[in-house]
């Protein structure tokens, strides 16, 4: 299953030096001048799970496979791009094709990197952002209301289409919506501002364990729920650092305890009400991702097509007791797996083994 974020932002607040260092790549040209980022850069990133790494030593596995959230860095967007302004028409084609959103939010000054604006203010350079794709949605709805092609559209989704115009126009918040429509049928509409959102404040080496100013005007307005601060600068700086113990070594000299960027895949895994799930034998353990709420067939057609269609029933034990009794052998002496039909909600960290027909 294929979940895309969309690193989003004005023109150098550090995006594509975030991608570089979530990807572990130089894919993205972190040049000091705007729009350096044409076409977006993909990277796929591994979602940090200490379990996966627990049950390879259980099962003794030849391989080990993290799951994957993808991460799209795309080119800064400017005032006026829902007008066609700087990049503007491709900036925003490539945010609908994003699942969610992270916003990179300039939290720092710097003589040395250009600002597209006169000063540093994050709560201005987010609600550019947010105005932008609304007025981008606005004239997507009107579009798609108009007599000759309202027609094509399920009645339920023309209500939310209206109602997301009317919210539009009032400067009212989209995330209403969620109080008053399914929110598959709000996904289906496919506006930009009803994307989920993160946060991530982009700050400089002195600013990490506290915030700054920035950061603490940037809270108060926004919340801390779905905010990360972050020094994208720094997290590329430790992923630079091949050798574990100069790595832990770095962090302890700055306090961290964790990189932000583990910090910021976890947030988007759960941003995207994602969970995971876990094969585990000799020859690999390996984590699936599934949304919430995912029934074992579902969550057998992750792996294949022919798992979902033939599918008889799961083998199943909870993550604690495949570890507590060391493996499937033990587990299922000590009556700990269970077998799971077509209505199982699988749940997170669930290990399986799927039995089905071809």
């Amino acid at each position: 299953m294929g979940f895309k974020c969309g690193i989003v932002g004005l023109p150098n607040v550090g995006k594509s030096t975030l991608f570089n260092a979530l990807t572990n790549s130089s894919k993205a040209q972190a040049a000091n001048f705007p729009f350096c980022t044409i076409d977006p850069n993909i990277g796929l990133v591994p979602v940090p799970d200490e379990r996966l790494d627990n049950l390879v030593n259980i099962s003794k596995s030849k391989k080990k496979i993290y799951t994957t959230i993808s991460f799209v860095d795309i080119a800064g967007l400017v005032k006026g791009a829902s007008k066609g302004e700087g990049l503007g028409n491709k900036f925003l084609s490539h945010i609908r094709e994003v699942d969610a959103i992270i916003h990179m939010i300039r939290c720092f000054d710097s003589d040395d990197i250009q600002n597209v604006n006169p000063d540093v203010n994050p709560v201005r350079d987010l609600e550019i952002i947010e105005t932008e794709m609304k007025l981008a949605d606005l004239e997507s709805i009107q579009k798609r209301l108009d007599k000759k092609n309202r027609k094509n559209i399920e009645e339920n989704h023309i209500k939310i289409l209206e109602r997301a115009m009317l919210l539009i126009n009032n400067d009212e918040k989209l995330e209403q919506l969620d109080n008053e429509f399914e929110k598959k049928d709000i996904k289906i509409c496919g506006l930009l501002s009803t994307k989920p959102k993160l946060y991530v404040c982009n700050v400089d080496e002195d600013s990490i364990e506290k915030g700054n100013n920035y950061t603490k005007e940037f809270i108060e307005t926004f919340g801390e729920d779905n905010t990360l601060i972050i020094s994208a600068d720094i997290e590329n700086q430790i992923n630079d650092l091949v050798d574990k113990n100069e790595k832990k070594n770095f962090m302890e000299m700055l306090n961290i305890k964790e990189t932000g960027l583990n910090n910021l895949v976890k947030k988007g895994y759960n941003l995207l009400s994602l969970e995971t799930f876990f094969t585990s034998g000799p020859e690999e353990s390996r984590a699936w991702t599934i949304t919430k709420n995912c029934t074992a067939p579902k969550a057998a057609g992750e792996i294949h097509t022919d798992f979902e269609k033939g599918f008889i029933r799961a083998e199943t034990i909870s993550y604690d007791d495949f570890i507590k009794n060391e493996g499937w052998v033990k587990s299922k002496e000590n009556g700990k797996m269970r077998l799971e039909g077509k209505d199982y909600i699988v749940k997170d960290g669930d290990v399986l083994n799927f039995r089905f027909n071809t």
